[in-house]
This record gives structure tokens, sequence and C-alpha cells, in this order.
């Protein structure tokens, strides 16, 4: 396989979308994971599903026919009846959360402008206070375009297998200077041999989001561990800390965007880093949830697929 065929099937796995590529007789030649995942009795080289093509399976297909070769076979998208009125909603509904979360940093940020142009006032004091409002709007952007670039799909999340432990221990030697201003251990432990098919920057992203929500939220003198193992035929890694926990019916909100708990509105956060996680880890083919733990703090259990 040259690597533009490679390269065009890592394309078309890791897709978005639930895609099909059919050849003249109506065979499966490829399919996405999302396709394969939500269409019952999908394989490859065998005939397609019977009424997918025509819509009465309860999907909307999209028909794309191309020449491989001087072969004619089709590109087909298949999306559920609603799913673009969702979209747009969910479109509307994000951007006026961005809107809204930009405000209050850029008000704080025109409240000192104007106190500094004040006579009497510590102007270099302001300065740095503002230089921290343009640091927070920066952060919010930054992981705002970031989520959009994984839902895109323009941001490959799984290509490859990376050994999970040396990754997670660099993320913690990166947050340690932080983690000790905010009064929290960081640690890792796990196998140093468990592999995962993720990117290296994805299971970065993975462990940084988890280990910086333990810094802003935990509570000084608070423990976090960062841990990879072996589980019943899954890999599960686990953010966990002993803090100051989050309530149980705060629990399956945490993974929203801009979401943050009462205790933690006050913070810095941009309450979107739960949300990539989550992202990252559906695209890589895992699960997540967020529990407490005994007396109190808090887990994220992220379990992955082993390797075959």
């Amino acid at each position: 396989m040259n690597s533009d065929a490679i390269l065009g099937r890592v394309l078309l796995e890791e897709s978005r979308e639930a895609v099909v590529i059919l050849d003249s007789n109506d065979i499966v030649i490829g399919a996405s994971r999302r396709a394969r995942q939500s269409i019952q009795d999908l394989k490859e080289g065998e005939r397609v599903p019977e009424g997918l093509l025509s819509g009465d399976a309860g999907v909307v297909p999209l028909i794309v026919p191309f020449d491989a070769d001087g072969r004619r076979e089709r590109l087909v998208y298949l999306s559920q009846a609603g799913d673009l009125a969702a979209y747009e909603e969910l479109r509307s509904g994000f951007t006026a959360a961005v809107s809204h979360e930009l405000r209050t940093p850029l008000a704080r940020l025109l409240a000192l402008l104007e106190t500094a142009s004040l006579p009497g006032e510590n102007v270099e004091e302001l300065i740095e206070r503002a230089r921290g409002e343009v640091e927070q709007i920066k952060e919010l952007i930054d992981e705002v375009l970031f989520l959009s670039e994984l839902e895109s799909g323009s941001r490959v999340v799984s290509l490859g297998a990376v050994a999970v432990k040396a990754e997670l221990e660099a993320v913690v030697e990166e947050l340690a200077d932080r983690a000790a201003r905010a009064g929290v251990a960081l640690q890792v432990d796990g196998d140093p041999e468990i592999q995962l098919e993720i990117r290296p920057r994805m299971l970065r992203v993975i462990g940084q989001n988890l280990a910086e929500n333990a810094i802003r939220y935990a509570g000084p003198g608070a423990h976090f561990t960062l841990a990879i193992e072996r589980a019943g035929g899954v890999i599960v890694l686990r953010g966990t800390d002993d803090g100051v926990g989050v309530p149980d019916d705060e629990l399956p909100r945490l993974f929203e965007r801009f979401y943050r708990a009462d205790r933690a509105r006050a913070s810095r956060g941009t309450g979107l880093g739960l949300a990539i996680v989550k992202h990252v880890i559906t695209q890589a083919g895992g699960a997540v949830e967020a529990r407490s733990t005994s007396g109190a703090g808090l887990e994220i259990r992220c379990v992955f697929p082993a390797r075959a």
C-alpha cells in the first residue's frame, strides 16, 4: 500500500462522519470507525445493509460518485434525520457561551485600563493585572480553537501506539512549579510498558487537563495521581485527587463546555478542559466518567480499548 493509500485509509478511519465507500455492486470497500459503530450489519467485503442507500434505515445518505483507477465507486455520507438542525442549535449555543465567557475578562481588562488613567494609581500593578486578563482571554481562545479542530476532524487523535506512563511523567514535570505554588502534590503510577493507540500530543492533552483541573480546584494540601493500568480487557487511565471534591449531582455536568461547579466559578479556568478530555478520549474509541472518591476528592476515569 503506497503512502497516498495509507493516508486515505487514515482519513477515512478517523472521520467524525459515518462514511462508507461502495463499489459498483454495492459492496462495502471501506468504512469509517463511526460508520462501523453506528450502523448495524455494516461489514467490509459484504453488501451494504438493505435500506441504507434509500433512506429507509433511518439515515439520510449523501452519495458522491467517483472514479478510482478506472473503477466506478461511491462515497456515501450517512447522517441521522434532524442532525443538521441539532448541529445548528449546538453551534448557536456554543457561540453564545463563548461570547459570554469572553465578556468577563474583557470587562475586567477595560476597568483596569480606565483605573490606570486616574491620578495616584499604581500603574505597574494595574498593568500586571491587565496582563493576567489578556492571558485568560488568550487561553480561552486557544482552547476554543483546539476544541473546534477536534470536532472538525482536522486533529487526528489515534495514529500509532505510544507508551503512556512516560508521556504522563513529562506532563507532571512540566506542571511541577504550578502545582507547588497551588500546594498540590502530583505523581504518576502504573506499568511503563502499557501502550495506547493515541498520538503523544493527544495523550499529553488528557494528562495536562486532568492535572490542571486538580491544581485549580482540589485545594492546598491535596495529592493528585495520574495512574495507568490494565483492567478486565481494557486500559484505564485515572486522574485522582483527595481534595475538596465535587457534589454527586454536579458530576455528570463536569464535561459540559464552560461548566464550572459553584466552588470553581471564581477561578481563572476556561471551563473547557474536561470537555476537551472527553472529546479526545471518545475520538480514540474510549469513554470517560467522573466519580467521587471515598471521603473527599474526585476521580476522572478514562477507559480505552486494549490493543489486540
